[in-house]
């Protein structure tokens, strides 16, 4: 793939445009061992090798990480009073990566941050009804007829009923603690499902995306990058999903 050579290093976070278009012109930057002064430059992202201000700086056209989302950080690229995701991972390269999809500021767990669009539109898309698994705390006793009713859909108040979703009940008391898969992504979705069976959720933490299953050993905020199985995985059932 050929780009310019100013896009080349946004691309990789070494500064704005303006910034990097600035610097080109300066004889911050080489190609293959020669100064390149025009950030116009088109650059092979294979082959050329760039340098800018002595630090060699190597094309990474895709970045995935899993991240164990903690309470009290938003799903977002950017917020002036709140802590977000895409801040949480200091080591990005790419300044171009987003969350697929959200988790409320107080929901924790698996949150797979990317800058590979087609990838986040398979995933996210209601058509593909890919799985997302979670862990709850709930306010009650959840029953079997919750059970029931969650498998056949409910009504939470936006027209249209849910989609089928497993519910499984770990224990069942003052605080019942439950996983459910459902398999859409609508608005604070959860926690409607179960305040429609008269129910309140008071912890919920995401613990599955399609494939994708949360590291045991990621504790809240931490994040890592995705094998290259985890990738690939991901990324073909995407495709069949």
């Amino acid at each position: 793939m050929k780009i310019r050579l100013d896009k080349y290093l946004t691309d990789m976070g070494t500064g704005t445009r303006s910034e990097l278009k600035k610097a080109i012109r300066s004889g911050k930057a080489s190609v293959n061992g020669r100064i390149e002064k025009k950030p116009e430059r088109k650059v092979d992202t294979e082959t050329d090798e760039v340098v800018f201000q002595g630090q060699p700086v190597p094309y990474l056209e895709y970045e995935y990480y899993m991240l164990n989302k903690p309470a009290g950080v938003i799903s977002a690229v950017s917020d002036r009073n709140n802590d977000t995701v895409v801040g949480l991972i200091r080591e990005r390269r790419r300044n171009d990566l987003a969350p697929v999809g959200r988790l409320d500021k107080d929901t924790e767990g698996l949150l797979l941050i990317t800058n590979d669009g087609a990838l986040a539109h398979r995933l996210l898309s209601p058509a593909k009804h890919v799985d997302k698994v979670y862990f709850a705390k709930i306010s009650g006793h959840v029953t079997e007829e919750d059970v029931l009713l969650f498998r056949q859909g409910l009504d939470i108040g936006d027209g249209k009923p849910t989609l089928p979703a497993e519910l499984t009940i770990c224990s069942s008391g003052a605080v019942s603690e439950i996983l459910l898969t459902i398999r859409e992504g609508r608005f604070h979705q959860v926690k409607r499902m179960f305040h429609a069976v008269g129910k309140e959720v008071c912890y919920l933490k995401r613990l599955r995306m399609g494939p994708l299953v949360l590291d045991s050993n990621l504790k809240p905020g931490e994040y890592r990058r995705l094998t290259e199985d985890e990738v690939n995985e991901l990324c073909s059932t995407g495709k069949k999903l």
